[in-house]
């Protein structure tokens, strides 16, 4: 009986209890149990599909972030090597900033090359070129024996990291369910942040060898995570949505049954690509522009998209975060921390902590959504940036100074990893519509690099000038800028699809921030 009850329970929660009447040449009971247990084969076996195609999407979602350790690692790496470098090779401190900062600058050019590229060659083989592209570039680096030699090396790098940064965002977008796309889409930042902390491990690790050599082995070591993207491109798929773009439906159909754990709701996804591309009824009212242009003269619609995904991209770095990560090993030696080991230690804590807490957004950023996560992170930034201007403004060097120096610059990549740092990749891949995705996030990844090399680059002249507490008072100024920008500008997308976030931004009301409902989008999709 015990076992009866068991299974009439499993029957009645899969809806295939007493209702189900069908029968055969037996009694009724018998008809009950086969019926049973063909519905319960059905749901054990969508059970196993549903565990299959989230790990599948999951590897997906790794490999295509690779790319992004790449970037992460300089970064962290850096911030170590160039105390080496500056011993080894004798540079000026100017030669300093523009070997810091030139990488976010030179990265442009490849994520303005990536748009195209990415719409011509594919996603996928898009970020096995820029493996190969940074590959060569940290091998220069590695071997060279001048600063001329090294900024040889730091452009094929930049390169191939713009290429990486911009590319690997749009894949995850347009390869994950609606459902979980937040947090896929936040895996390249995951990665990011592993690679800052790999590359403050790396300082560590070798700072004890010869100067001549422990910068060279820093570098080195970052060629080995494109070692595995090139193994990756053999595994995972192409975009579904970039095969519809090349009428390669089918492929895109089986992508989509690879990818989606429902496959009633492949058709209805397929059919939304279809239509998103201008495949069928509507390709004559996509042609008539070409994609540069429709940019340069965007519609309403398209202006506002532009707005926000550019000016999410520019506040994530004018808000000082590279500063803060390249240059951590400098505010903690004017906070008190002596010895080069003491303070790549050090760094390692930020380290740790940008990586934990990007753990965190990763688990809220389809639960809570994306503008509640913008909110805690960005006025949580403001707080802790005021906080370091203060403590290096008004603290005496002592274990106060290095304790709340410590405490402010963790906090403050602590609230940026929880939200502007993965959610402002997340967004600039899901606003865009089809046809214009890749070379508008490309557009955006441009504003980020630009930003982010500006502030790199000019850190050690202005801090020169207004003092690093001036700039941290700054950067903390723009944060509170950047909270405004949120409120007024950024709609929610979570739990929508790309089509359906591409109609949000028909209606002004809804681009201003205000809350809609799945059923409003349904209607705008319908008005439109």
């Amino acid at each position: 009986m015990g076992l009866v009850g068991e299974e009439n329970g499993v029957a009645d929660s899969l809806g295939i209890g007493k209702n189900n009447k069908y029968k055969r040449m037996g009694s009724e009971v018998d008809d009950g149990h086969d019926d049973f247990d063909d519905d319960l084969i059905r749901y054990q076996r969508q059970l196993e599909k549903g565990k299959s195609t989230r790990r599948y999407v999951i590897a997906c979602a790794v490999f295509a972030s690779l790319n992004n350790v790449l970037l992460g690692y300089d970064v962290g790496v850096m911030s170590g090597a160039i105390l080496f470098i500056q011993e080894d090779l004798k540079i000026t401190e100017v030669q300093e900033e523009v070997l810091i900062g030139c990488l976010s600058i030179i990265s442009l050019f490849g994520s303005l090359a990536g748009g195209r590229t990415s719409d011509a060659i594919g996603r996928k083989w898009t970020m096995g070129l820029a493996a190969v592209v940074f590959q060569a570039g940290a091998a220069v680096m590695t071997f060279a024996p001048s600063f001329e030699v090294l900024m040889v090396g730091r452009f094929l790098a930049g390169v191939g990291i713009g290429l990486g940064v911009m590319i690997a965002p749009v894949y995850i977008a347009e390869i994950s369910p609606t459902v979980s796309r937040g947090s896929l889409t936040s895996f390249p930042e995951i990665f990011i942040n592993l690679g800052i902390l790999l590359g403050y491990i790396s300082n560590y690790a070798f700072s004890g060898l010869s100067a001549h050599i422990s910068w060279r082995v820093m570098l080195a070591v970052g060629i080995l995570p494109s070692v595995f993207i090139g193994a990756a491109l053999f595994i995972i798929p192409e975009s579904p949505r970039w095969l519809v773009m090349q009428n390669r439906v089918d492929e895109a159909r089986s992508v989509l049954l690879k990818t989606n754990e429902i496959e009633s709701e492949v058709e209805e996804r397929l059919a939304e690509i279809l239509l998103a591309a201008g495949i069928g009824n509507n390709a004559e009212k996509y042609e008539e522009k070409p994609v540069w242009r429709e940019l340069l003269s965007p519609s309403p619609a398209l202006r506002r998209m532009l707005i926000t995904g550019f000016g999410i991209q520019c506040f994530q770095q004018i808000t000082g975060i590279d500063a803060t990560v390249y240059y951590s090993p400098a505010i903690f030696k004017q906070a008190g921390i002596k010895g080069n080991s003491n303070l790549l230690a050090a760094t390692v804590a930020v380290g740790v902590t940008k990586t934990v807490f990007i753990l965190v957004a990763i688990i809220l950023i389809d639960r809570l959504g994306r503008k509640p996560l913008l909110y805690i992170s960005t006025i949580g930034m403001t707080v802790c940036l005021f906080s370091v201007g203060t403590t290096l403004a008004f603290l005496k060097e002592g274990q106060a100074s290095i304790t709340m120096a410590i405490l402010s610059v963790c906090g403050n990549v602590a609230f940026f990893s929880v939200g502007i740092g993965p959610v402002c990749w997340v967004l600039t891949s899901e606003i865009f519509p089809l046809r214009l995705r890749a070379q508008a996030a490309a557009l955006g990844a441009v504003g980020n690099r630009v930003c982010s090399g500006l502030v790199a680059m000019s850190f050690l002249s202005v801090s020169r000038a207004i003092t690093v507490a001036g700039v941290f008072y700054t950067f903390s100024a723009i944060s509170a800028l950047s909270v405004v920008f949120v409120y007024t500008l950024v709609p929610e997308t979570k739990g929508k699809s790309l089509e359906q976030i591409a109609s949000l931004f028909e209606d002004q009301s809804v681009w201003k921030g205000d809350e809609v409902e799945m059923g409003d989008v349904e209607h705008l999709m319908q008005k439109k």
